[in-house]
């Protein structure tokens, strides 16, 4: 049976390993320290929803939206920025079910929509198309970072 919950700070030690597992397989180092403040701020200071899916009873995914703003519809949506789901609990729906709570929670905020952004070569893509998500084919995206 699965779960979804919107996690709040009493939630914090479920989801730092799930984050630590998410970090690791987008190829950065482990470090629950790191995971577990970075994780706090968001939650304490109200910056994104965090949802944690439970598989009977275990914490195993998780999927994490942060707010912005467009100027042109003067409209609030959500990046969906993670989401995750132990190795070994995949194939269950727990994505889905992660993802189909994502777009509850924006439809009861009145929100514009969500969006995302994956790896060419993320299998997951196959599941955001299932679920009606359309790749985004009329821009581009850039990004500048700093040193």
């Amino acid at each position: 049976m699965i779960r979804i919950i919107q996690a709040t700070k009493s939630n914090l030690e479920e989801i730092v390993p799930l984050f630590d597992q998410y970090r690791i397989f987008y190829g950065q180092e482990s470090d629950i320290l790191r995971a577990r403040d970075f994780l706090a701020d968001r939650i304490i200071k109200n910056e994104s929803i965090i949802f944690l899916a439970f598989f009977e009873g275990q914490p195993v995914g998780f999927t994490q939206l942060y707010p912005m703003f467009s100027s042109v519809s003067m409209q609030r949506s959500y990046v969906l920025n993670d989401l995750y789901v132990k190795a070994s609990f995949r194939k269950k729906q727990i994505g889905e079910a992660l993802l189909s709570r994502a777009k509850e929670f924006c439809i009861s905020k009145q929100a514009k929509g969500l969006t995302l952004e994956t790896a060419i070569d993320n299998p997951a893509q196959k599941l955001y198309e299932k679920l009606s998500w359309e790749k985004d084919v009329d821009c581009f995206h850039y990004f500048w970072k700093a040193q």
